[in-house]
């Protein structure tokens, strides 16, 4: 076998590793913007996938989103999923809650009152 062969079939075998992994990246992590317009600051944040029908864990943890802020959020649950219901937990108790958000189309979800 050539050179010129040996690192031509070595540059398709990272090529397809590289495309493996990226694949698995693509459908593992969802990113997107959450941004809140309002007055109160979100305390807890969930979003479960629309056909899990029960709330997962609090994405936030012990951070909170200011009011009038905006945060990336990167929901790396492993699933293929774009549409998931979303909980909002505000510092005046107040709760929110949005069915089938479609995440992948808007790249970010906006909170206003």
């Amino acid at each position: 076998m050539s050179i010129k062969h040996r690192i031509s079939v070595a540059a398709g075998s990272v090529a397809l590793t590289l495309c493996a992994f990226s694949t698995g990246a693509i459908a593992q992590d969802l990113d997107f913007k959450l941004i809140n317009k309002t007055r109160f600051a979100v305390v807890e944040f969930y979003a479960s996938p629309a056909d899990v029908g029960e709330w997962e864990d609090d994405i936030l943890g012990l951070q909170i989103l200011d009011p009038k802020s905006v945060t990336n959020i990167t929901i790396g649950d492993g699933r293929e999923q774009c549409e998931y219901d979303l909980r909002f937990v505000f510092d005046d108790g107040d709760v929110i809650e949005k069915a089938a958000v479609n995440l992948c189309e808007t790249g970010s979800y906006t909170l206003t009152e």
